[in-house]
């Protein structure tokens, strides 16, 4: 009697997630993410190249006066229209409140001035309260700060290219940093639409986020990689069929790494800015949420289909799929059956199915049992 074929289109519950028992198709649908990605990075691309990132003075250079104000700060305008006469009216002006205190500031930004400008705005600042922070930022150390920042993630990358070759093998490291790659440019793109402003925090943020994004990835490739020997023992067995049964053996360990990561991020934001009005912290904290969860979904989505896809253009496994899919179109692998399992169909596809299995060559067949009873007497 043949085995029921198992329906993999049904409804997953969350016992089947948390005792690791799903089959979703990750590598099947890759096309639906590949669109999502896709758009994400024309909508990041295209915020970038006309509204660019909102940088601070330290990369910009510039000079930055803040405030603290006696009572309820002004209106944004009032310090403009103050600071026009000066010709400051593109000055960048923020209104600060610290939710512990009650004490409200006015962050002014501008560019490099001579000295005798620069006192005369210090001067009409200092008419709305006191004067209690002063920074100014030359644009040669702007440059300096801006051109630190993309070494550092040079290196970064050549170093994680370099351990993911090493450990594992040249296509998962372009797959890992190509997922990389796809996490910077919708973060960025994140900050450009959302008019954020990207601080040298910021920068230590992306690193942080880029290093969780790629030990995730790590997690599913290392499955991948002890799950390689087994490809093609089961019949229709493939590459993208071997990561799809390791991205859901790993599926559970994902979701609480990113979990766990993501309600720090969370609480942090939550608590320390909307609460306490921490303001200092949120440029961090946005990157670090952000990143975060563009990170894992890039791990699943982005680096694993993408490695599958160059896989299985190597001459093995090109084979494997090709004889897979005349299996499938013959009908004797059925589609619905779970992988390495044995369904309905490859069971009455095989020769002989239903039937007693063939004696050997010269074998005797064995006589009934009465008529065995009867010689005896």
């Amino acid at each position: 009697m043949s085995s029921p074929t198992v329906d993999r289109r049904r409804r997953h519950t969350l016992g089947d997630i948390l005792h690791e028992r799903t089959n979703f198709q990750f590598i099947q649908r890759s096309w639906r993410w590949g669109l999502l990605s896709g758009l994400l990075l024309v909508v990041s691309v295209a915020s970038l190249g006309i509204s660019g990132l909102n940088r601070s003075i330290d990369f910009t250079g510039g000079i930055s006066r803040t405030v603290r104000v006696d009572g309820t700060a002004p209106p944004v305008e009032d310090v403009r229209d103050a600071l026009r006469p000066l010709g400051q009216s593109g000055a960048k002006i923020t209104l600060l409140a610290d939710r512990t205190t009650g004490v409200e500031s006015i962050v002014v930004q501008f560019d490099e001035v001579p000295p005798a400008e620069r006192r005369a705005i210090t001067a009409v600042l200092a008419d709305f309260g006191q004067i209690v922070e002063r920074t100014e930022v030359s644009a040669t150390w702007g440059a300096t700060v801006t051109e630190k920042a993309l070494v550092a993630l040079a290196v970064f990358f050549a170093l994680i290219a370099a351990y993911l070759t090493f450990r594992f093998e040249l296509k998962m490291a372009i797959a890992a940093l190509a997922a990389v790659v796809h996490d910077i440019i919708i973060t960025a793109g994140v900050y450009s639409v959302l008019g954020f402003e990207v601080a040298p925090s910021t920068v230590i943020a992306f690193l942080t986020i880029l290093g969780f994004s790629l030990y995730d990835t790590v997690v599913v490739f290392d499955k991948v990689s002890e799950n390689t020997p087994s490809v093609g023992a089961e019949r229709g067995d493939t590459y993208s069929l071997m990561v799809n049964r390791s991205m859901n053996q790993v599926l559970m360990r994902s979701l609480n790494t990113s979990f766990v990561a993501l309600l720090p991020v969370v609480s942090l934001i939550i608590v320390g800015t909307v609460l306490f009005g921490a303001t200092t912290i949120q440029t961090f904290a946005l990157a670090l949420l952000v990143g975060l969860a563009i990170g894992a979904y890039s791990s699943i989505f982005v680096a694993t289909p993408l490695l599958a896809k160059m896989k299985e253009s190597e001459p093995r496994y090109r084979a494997l799929r090709e004889r897979s899919e005349g299996q499938r179109a013959r009908g004797d692998v059925d589609v619905l059956a779970p992988p390495g399992g044995t369904s309905a169909v490859d069971q009455d596809a095989a020769p002989g199915a239903g039937k007693p299995a063939p004696r050997p060559s010269g074998a005797v067949a064995p006589r009934p049992r009465q008529q065995r009873r009867k010689r005896r007497r």
